[in-house]
């Protein structure tokens, strides 16, 4: 029971995570809600800009589709589809110019075979067994007092850790590959786009916040298996 107890007395070393994340989140929430007030001076939608830069790119064989939610947009290369919420697959915004291009942007980046996207994929079977198992094991090898199944939660649970690490530069990738269409081509002039960018930027942010977190994470379990020793 000790080591239960410390496991959960070291969750205070998440706090300055967790706010982190709170404050990452309102601030992609209020920079995507203010951006989407804006009309882009071209008049193109979301939709119509994703296009646009795939077309740029060569890439002919990407759909563009509108799903639900919000902030909801993503690519998936398994279907090489653009999938775009419906505040920004038909709006005109400032904002959904610029989550729609980051968005191209990956589908571009899957077309390229970006070395770095391509790593991130190969950790993805790993990161899932992480994510589910490394600290159910690293506190049943404590309740047990099975060194080896604390070993392996832990090395589990790191590939957590090496997945968001690997998560940055792609995201950061995308949102230059947009912002470089945006500026080239001036889907967005002056404001508009300072406005997009703002956007990306608030929301790449998150992504940090995420790799803050599962390190801490991480921390927390070695220090708990420490204890243990």
């Amino acid at each position: 029971m000790e080591y239960y107890l410390m496991y959960y007395l070291t969750g205070f070393i998440m706090i300055p995570a967790l706010i982190f994340s709170v404050i990452c989140q309102i601030k992609v929430k209020t920079a995507f809600k203010k951006y989407s007030q804006i009309r882009n001076s071209r008049n193109i939608s979301g939709a119509e800009a994703a296009y646009r830069l795939l077309q740029l790119n060569g890439v002919t064989d990407v759909k563009i589709i509108p799903i639900s939610g919000n902030l909801t947009d993503n690519y998936n290369p398994k279907t090489k589809e653009i999938c775009l919420s419906q505040n920004v697959y038909n709006s005109a915004s400032v904002a959904a110019i610029g989550v729609a291009c980051h968005e191209a942007g990956h589908a571009c980046q899957h077309a390229q075979e970006y070395f770095p996207l391509k790593i991130r994929n190969l950790a993805i079977p790993a990161t899932r067994f992480g994510s589910y198992l490394g600290i159910p094991l690293v506190l049943l090898g404590l309740f047990f007092s099975f060194e080896p199944l604390t070993y392996i939660g832990i090395i589990l649970y790191s590939a957590v850790v090496l997945f968001q690490l690997l998560t940055l530069p792609v995201e950061f990738n995308a949102s230059k590959r947009a912002l470089a269409t945006i500026r080239d081509n001036q889907l967005l002039v002056d404001d508009e786009y300072k406005g997009a960018k703002k956007v990306l930027t608030a929301a790449a942010l998150t992504y940090v916040a995420a790799l803050v977190s599962a390190l801490l994470t991480l921390l927390r379990l070695i220090l708990v298996s420490g204890r243990r020793r």
